[in-house]
């Protein structure tokens, strides 16, 4: 079918196409982030419902787990919970890097 004919039946539906010019897309989930190279997007407008179409070359990237923890946040939670520089690492550690939490986890001990 010929694309004109496909985007003037559309129309006459009440389906507004826009492309959008992008070089890559990142869709972070909760195990890692998929990456499109070279996306083609199509945006669409259907009585008022948006929707995105996105083609390209997928690519699946993991989360890195450990996340990256600074002297700083250490330092932060030794000094508000009153604890070893051990104890501060272990509970950003297992707190993901949340400083908050690991502070109130090291104060609920």
């Amino acid at each position: 079918m010929n694309p004109r004919d496909v985007q003037k039946a559309m129309k006459r539906m009440g389906i507004k196409q826009e492309e959008i010019e992008a070089n890559l897309v990142i869709i972070k989930t909760a195990n890692g982030d998929l990456v499109i190279r070279d996306p083609h997007i199509t945006k669409m407008n259907m009585m008022g419902q948006e929707s995105l179409q996105i083609t390209g070359d997928i690519e699946e990237v993991e989360n890195d787990t450990t996340p990256e923890i600074s002297d700083d946040d250490v330092a932060t939670v030794m000094d508000q919970a009153n604890c070893t520089k051990e104890e501060a690492e272990e509970a950003l550690q297992e707190n993901k890097g949340n400083i908050a939490e690991a502070i109130l986890k090291l104060q609920s001990k």
